[in-house]
């Protein structure tokens, strides 16, 4: 009589998500281009043949961090949206937003920098490109907004301010380590001071 052959287990969510932490981690290093499976499983301590047991292909890998980065993202920012703040108090809880998803997500965050823009040609990626400009858009929109209400500025250049202020609080992911000496929260407050009240003592 033959022997029934054990159906495989499926991979727990929890080891699913080791394992892309850790392939957000070598992506984020070396770049997508120059990353392979097989430096992913090295890293992860296995055979890169264990590995396609768990995602098909890189790409499919890379997917899912950006992918779920940006879905928790938009997660925080629609609800700022929503709550019918005024747009300093918009700027300031995105702001804050940011910073809590460098805080949870640097790796992808970092990843997200460098390789979008080659990433967005493919269909795939479609996302990324919608994402940037509903990104935009909430931003601009709500500096509009500051300098119609009179909150903000009436010179402001308002494109040169949102690039200004977009990247002075990504960037952080270069440097930015979860667990250092300042909260998400305390870095968005220290980044919010010098953007909305300037760094000189006024007189």
């Amino acid at each position: 009589m033959p022997t029934k052959k054990k159906p495989q287990a499926t991979p727990s969510p929890e080891r699913r998500g080791e394992l892309l932490a850790t392939a957000a981690e070598v992506f984020a290093a070396q770049g997508y281009n120059a990353t392979t499976v097989r430096r992913i499983a090295d890293a992860a301590g296995m055979l890169a043949g264990s590995l396609y047991y768990h995602f098909d292909s890189k790409e499919s890998m890379v997917d899912e961090i950006l992918s779920t980065f940006l879905n928790e993202l938009w997660e925080g920012y629609d609800a700022v949206l929503a709550a019918g703040l005024g747009p300093r108090e918009t700027i300031e809880a995105l702001v804050t937003e940011s910073f809590r998803e460098i805080d949870r997500h640097r790796a992808a965050v970092a990843i997200y920098q460098k390789e979008s823009q080659h990433l967005a040609d493919r269909p795939r990626f479609q996302y990324l490109v919608d994402s940037q400009q509903k990104f935009e858009k909430a931003w601009l929109g709500t500096l509009e907004r500051g300098v119609a209400d009179r909150v903000f500025r009436g010179d402001l250049d308002i494109r040169l301010t949102y690039r200004f202020v977009r990247d002075t609080v990504w960037v952080a992911a270069s440097w930015y380590r979860p667990g250092g000496q300042h909260s998400p929260e305390e870095i968005a407050r220290q980044y919010l001071s010098m953007v909305l009240d300037g760094i000189a003592l006024r007189g």
